[in-house]
């Protein structure tokens, strides 16, 4: 059975905006990274979440000492509610890597709240993966309402 984390968060923002927020690039580069201090999201490839659709994140060390693509495919989109994808890498088609990714909207009188649940990876600690899922989340919080 595979390990679930979830983090959360309340963006006291339209709903609008905070779906556009979350997968439009010429936002993602605002908010995609853990630590603003050494980590930077330097460009994004995402097109509107459809199923069946592809996207990539960089994210980069600020000291240029390490970086990676983060690469997904949607595999579920309702508009304004919610979405999951499965990520994986690109070679010259997608490559499934079995770990899941499930992220759900919801309208409140405080703002939206966004629940993101996702499959553990083998490398970090549990408590590493939800600290760093929880930084992203917190950033794009912080970038988001500074759109209204």
């Amino acid at each position: 059975m595979t390990t679930k984390l979830t983090v959360s968060v309340t963006v006291a923002a339209p709903l609008e905006t905070v779906w556009d927020a979350m997968w439009n690039p010429v936002h993602i580069v605002h908010w995609g990274f853990a630590d603003e201090a050494t980590w930077h999201c330097p460009w994004a490839k995402w097109d509107s979440p459809k199923v069946g659709g592809i996207f990539t994140t960089r994210m980069e060390a600020r000291d240029g000492s390490f970086g990676f693509d983060l690469t997904a495919q949607y595999t579920e989109v309702t508009p304004m509610k919610s979405m999951s994808y499965t990520l994986g890498e690109m070679k010259e088609y997608f490559l499934d890597a079995g770990r899941v990714v499930e992220l759900t909207f919801e309208e409140t009188s405080e703002g939206v709240v966004i629940t993101e649940t996702f499959d553990v990876e083998d490398i970090h600690s549990l408590e590493q993966q939800r600290e760093g899922w929880q930084a992203i989340l917190s950033n794009f919080k912080k970038y988001t309402e500074t759109l209204v």
